[in-house]
């Protein structure tokens, strides 16, 4: 029983992907693009991307000079090996969101993020999410706290009677 649910499973995946795989039209990716720009994506990848290149960096060059050299060379920022990937992300995210939203939607979601209120949750996004991620924590520990103390007094009350 469990195979043929897997099966199905297996072929609603695939067909799933295959409606996904549609290409968005061009008006759809224009916007889609421009969201994705004014979102700062690409920025947050440029700035994700010295870290990435430190820990590549010992792993190609495996404490040999002259690599470290030859490396630090070809990934200086502002290379231009970095200007394909730099696209790439931005068009695949753009389609990402292409496939998700209509071209109005898109539209609709850039102006406010390009607007005042927009720029604004932008920079305070990061901190938002944190902040938001530790009361998250906080709460569910003093929920659990509670758990096992009503717990632990549901134990002594029945371990009483007889």
């Amino acid at each position: 029983m469990s195979r043929r649910l897997l099966t199905i499973a297996g072929i609603l995946l695939l067909l799933g992907c295959g409606a996904s795989a549609e290409t968005p039209s061009p008006d759809a990716m224009t916007a889609a693009r421009k969201l994705v720009v004014t979102l700062r994506i690409p920025d947050q990848y440029r700035a994700a991307l010295p870290q990435l290149l430190l820990k590549l960096r010992s792993v190609v060059a495996q404490d040999r000079p002259e690599i470290e050299q030859e490396y630090d060379a070809m990934t200086r920022p502002g290379s231009d090996i970095y200007t394909p990937y730099f696209a790439a992300i931005t068009d695949q995210i753009a389609a990402l969101y292409a496939a998700a939203f209509t071209p109005d939607e898109l539209r609709q979601i850039e102006a406010f993020y390009a607007g005042p209120a927009g720029q604004k949750y932008l920079e305070k996004a990061d901190t938002l999410a944190q902040a938001s991620a530790q009361i998250g924590q906080d709460v569910s520990q003093k929920a659990a706290d509670e758990l096992k103390q009503r717990l632990s007094e549901a134990l002594r009350q029945k371990a009483r009677k007889p």
